[in-house]
């Protein structure tokens, strides 16, 4: 996969009393996103729920750099930053840029893989969840932990 990106649609529901976009939506579009991508890569939830594991995040943080208004075409795109080889940890960044291509917000998440049943982080992570983040496209400053 060389890149993984969508347009977002801004929802009145998303805007805050200043009239632009709130800071906790930029959250709920990172997270759909991964869930989509996922998804679309063949990691889907019932392949999490059947083999009791799913993604858990360890941090989660935004950095605003231009508000974002009802109307804008938003595009998200997704890439992992940082990854053990075996895809048990990993750093997923999400960049929000308009319309004219200005970089609004970048969104990174530091997570790893959780067994459902023992509620502990999962290790060796599935093959399947390894395969699916070796698939994802790496940022230009990629790090292998």
């Amino acid at each position: 996969m060389s890149v993984f990106t969508k347009e977002i649609s801004i929802r009145w529901a998303d805007l805050d009393p200043n009239f632009h976009m709130r800071h906790s939506a930029y959250y709920d579009f990172g997270a759909q996103h991964r869930i989509e991508i996922l998804e679309e890569q063949g990691l889907t939830m019932r392949i999490m729920q059947q083999q009791h594991f799913g993604p858990v995040l360890f941090r989660e943080e935004c950095v605003f750099r231009k508000e974002i208004h009802l109307g804008d075409i938003i595009t998200i795109s997704t890439k992992i930053g940082k990854m053990k080889d075996d895809a048990s940890r990993w750093t997923i960044v999400h960049e929000l840029k308009n319309q004219l291509g200005e970089l609004c917000a970048v969104l990174s998440v530091d997570g790893a893989w959780m067994d459902t049943k023992l509620r502990k982080l999962a290790s060796p992570t599935p093959e399947i969840a390894k395969e699916v983040m070796h698939a994802f496209p790496k940022t230009e400053d990629f790090v292998l932990l």
